[in-house]
């Protein structure tokens, strides 16, 4: 049972950074493509950012490009995701998601993701 951790969520002011974790536990994380996904109160999940197995290719929304980078350290089991020039936008709880499924572009679909983590907010003052 493959079990995904978030951690590294908290208050920060705008222009701020913070990295989020996910940790991996039970599976075969070195061989799973890997995303973050974000939801704010009465909307939709939506996705983030989303990495490959190996790490050779990423995908971002277009409204965390050029803020947001993920990237994963498959020794450790672990997943990232650094968040700089923070904005209130995005003030969500952030998911890590595993092993998705699909084609086109299904890794942009929470409804792809096999294992999601329980989440860590992530609030941004003005």
């Amino acid at each position: 049972q493959v079990q995904l951790v978030e951690s590294g969520g908290g208050l920060v002011q705008a222009g701020g950074s913070l990295r989020l974790s996910c940790a991996a536990s039970g599976g075969a994380f070195s061989l799973d493509d890997m995303g973050w996904f974000r939801q704010a109160p009465g909307k939709e999940r939506e996705f983030v950012a989303g990495i490959t197995w190996n790490a050779r290719t990423t995908y971002y929304a277009d409204s965390v490009k050029g803020r947001f980078t993920i990237s994963r350290d498959n020794a450790e089991n672990t997943l990232y995701l650094q968040m700089n020039s923070l904005k209130p936008e995005d003030t969500s709880v952030y998911y890590c998601a595993a092993n998705p499924q699909g084609s086109g572009s299904y890794y942009r679909m929470s409804s792809s993701y096999h294992y999601w983590g329980q989440g860590t907010q992530v609030t941004v003052s003005s």
